[in-house]
């Protein structure tokens, strides 16, 4: 496995945050909860519209419903969070009902703030799209009037031992293309 490599000094929680599976099911707290909702919320919008909505599953029921939206392979190892976020967009401005083509863009951005958040308090988070868009629209009534974008899981990090082993060859942080390789000239 090659490790990760920084030519420059970044923020520490850039550095530490990656996609595991191994989630722990021990709760999270609502303060932590709402602290990483919150810095979501301060994330940069096309004409400040904060496009962004979630639909929260912590308590038992709802983790059960939101669960079976996703594909039996996400089930595998998400199925011990205990927070399921859904990642919706509002499609159009609010100030002039036109099509908000930066709605999508400016959700991403919501959650590349939630998951920081959740680096610095010691939570992990792995964002999914893995899951049943058609079903998560009938099973919370969602309306054509919103992008239904990602499931995220979130909690404490847990042993990844208990993942199929397939899963256990993957759990660690994956390399990163260099920054040369992201500039198109």
């Amino acid at each position: 496995m090659k490790k990760r490599e920084f030519k420059y000094d970044i923020m520490p929680e850039i550095k530490s945050r990656w996609s595991p599976r191994a989630i722990s099911e021990k709760k999270l707290s609502d303060t932590d909860i709402n602290a990483i909702l919150e810095a979501a919320s301060f994330a940069p919008s096309c004409f400040n519209e904060q496009p962004w909505r979630f639909i929260l599953a912590k308590d038992t029921a709802a983790l059960e419903k939101m669960r079976t939206l996703l594909t039996p392979s996400n089930q595998l190892w998400a199925g011990k969070a205990p927070l399921l976020i859904m990642v919706l967009s509002v499609k159009s401005f609010e100030h002039n009902g036109k099509d908000n083509f930066w709605n999508i863009f400016d959700a991403g951005t919501s959650w590349g703030y939630m998951s920081l958040e959740a680096e610095r308090r010691g939570i992990i988070t792995h964002a999914m799209g893995g899951f049943n868009k058609m079903k998560a629209r009938e099973a919370y009534n969602i309306s054509d009037e919103y992008n239904v974008i990602s499931v995220i899981a979130a909690g404490y990090y847990g042993n990844p031992e208990e993942l199929p082993h397939d899963l256990q060859e993957r759990e660690y942080p994956a390399c990163r293309k260099s920054v040369e390789e992201l500039i198109i000239k």
